[in-house]
């Protein structure tokens, strides 16, 4: 409290402080009153005429300080935070004090990984990564880099995103990583087998894919020839070149889709179960929701539109998602990887879901202006195939624990494997001619799948 005081710039006045603990309140710390805990924060912020509010709970739970910060963040206030005990221990407070983050809004405490575990089967291996360039791909790149593999191979259709990450991982690591480059389409088989016969994966994490919703609904066909005809041919060379695990990228957008790039996903989920029943490589797949930040998602979307004055645009008031942070997914995606064994589907347990309109309102009051005053919040309606809220699960799939208890596994749901095989590959061959019914032809594969109708 002393250091705030002499530190604090301008006129700064700490007029009072709260703390859950019942049994401080009507005391004073320096001087300064002890008015209640969390619950009173909006009443207090009235009485006093608060400008500022400053979060110091440097030891507390993830969900703790998220509930905190949804709480200030329906006052006017600025709002900043003292991170963590090891920062608060670093020179002196106010120089750690810092803006919420968008982060600060993920409610649940980050995921426990086992490192051990990752490290045992990345060690000296080599790794391919399809998509490689991308949010998500670019970030299992770093984390495998750090973890010593024998080679790590980056495979993206943009040279850009791919030259990107490469450059970025030489700088880090000079001569002590083996990294190559490869620019392919994961749609052309032969390119691909070119590329399993030259390098010989032992762990292929395929994260190629179109994912945009609304888009893919304006091109159907491309999600499946790129999705499904994509992880098509990279698991039947993960098979063929004897891999020893192969990782799908999934979403929580395959749980009863109502958008084809969804529906894609689920019949990519089972293309890996298929192959998990028949060949000597471990096949898995792992389902998360939004990821805060990457390329393309709703919060960089609602920076981009703060920073131009608005209006941040809004598909329903009620609207819901499941997020993750980036480094979050990717260490679910190789914590999944050690667990993998016979074609399971893992889940994160994400948490509540954050509506998408106090998500609005939280950013731009951290931008230091204040919701439908300064900055409009426009509902634009629902884009075509989105769904209100998210699901991570089928009922049928049931759940099963693992080592980390914030990692959950989704048993295969049994089907008629020849059947599926193929209806998949008359599905391709459909996409391939650019038909006009791929929708329909892929909810005959996928009979969760609503399709929108316009």
């Amino acid at each position: 409290m002393t250091e705030l005081r002499c530190n604090s710039s301008g006129n700064a006045n700490v007029v009072c402080m709260v703390d859950d603990n019942s049994s401080k309140w009507g005391k004073y710390l320096h001087g300064v009153p002890i008015e209640g805990g969390r619950d009173d924060i909006l009443r207090l912020t009235e009485r006093y005429k608060i400008e500022e509010i400053l979060i110091a709970m440097p030891s507390a739970s993830q969900n703790n300080i998220s509930d905190v910060v949804d709480i200030c963040s329906r006052t006017d206030c600025r709002v900043r935070i003292l991170p963590s005990i090891v920062s608060s221990l670093e020179g002196n407070i106010s120089s750690n004090l810092r803006d919420i983050s968008y982060e600060d809004l993920l409610s649940r405490d980050p995921v426990d990984v086992n490192d051990a575990g990752i490290d045992e089967y990345i060690e000296n291996k080599v790794v391919l990564v399809t998509g490689g360039g991308g949010s998500i791909g670019s970030e299992l790149c770093r984390q495998i880099a750090k973890r010593r593999p024998g080679q790590l191979i980056i495979l993206d259709v943009y040279e850009n995103n791919a030259y990107e990450i490469q450059m970025e991982l030489k700088n880090h690591y000079q001569e002590e990583l083996d990294v190559r480059t490869v620019i392919a389409s994961v749609r052309d088989y032969d390119r691909m087998d070119c590329v399993f016969a030259r390098y010989r994966p032992d762990i292929v994490f395929h994260a190629a894919a179109h994912k945009h919703v609304p888009l893919m609904e304006q091109s159907p066909n491309e999600a499946i020839k790129n999705n499904v005809k994509g992880t098509l041919n990279t698991a039947m060379l993960a098979d063929r070149y004897r891999a020893h695990k192969f990782i799908l990228i999934s979403t929580d957008k395959a749980v009863r889709p109502t958008n084809i790039m969804g529906a894609s996903k689920r019949i990519c989920e089972m293309i890996v179960q298929d192959f998990a029943k028949k060949s000597d490589t471990v096949f898995g797949a792992v389902r998360f929701g939004n990821v805060l930040g990457s390329n393309g998602s709703v919060i960089p979307l609602f920076l981009r539109q703060i920073d131009e004055g608005g209006p941040v645009t809004v598909t329903h008031r009620e609207i819901t998602r499941f997020f993750m942070t980036i480094p979050e997914a990717v260490s679910l995606v190789l914590q999944a990887g050690a667990y993998a064994s016979d074609g399971e589907i893992f889940v994160l347990d994400m948490g509540k879901q954050v509506k998408i309109y106090d998500l609005a309102v939280s950013l731009i009051k951290m931008r230091g202006y204040r919701p439908n005053k300064d900055i409009e919040i426009r509902i634009i309606g629902l884009r075509p195939g989105e769904k209100l809220y998210e699901e991570v699960l089928m009922d049928e799939e049931g759940l099963s624990t693992t080592g980390n208890r914030l990692i959950h596994v989704g048993k295969p749901i049994e089907m008629d494997y020849k059947k599926f095989e193929e209806s998949l590959h008359a599905l391709i061959a459909a996409a391939d001619d650019n038909v006009n019914d791929i929708k329909e032809r892929t909810r005959e594969i996928c009979d969760t799948y609503t399709i929108y109708r316009y």
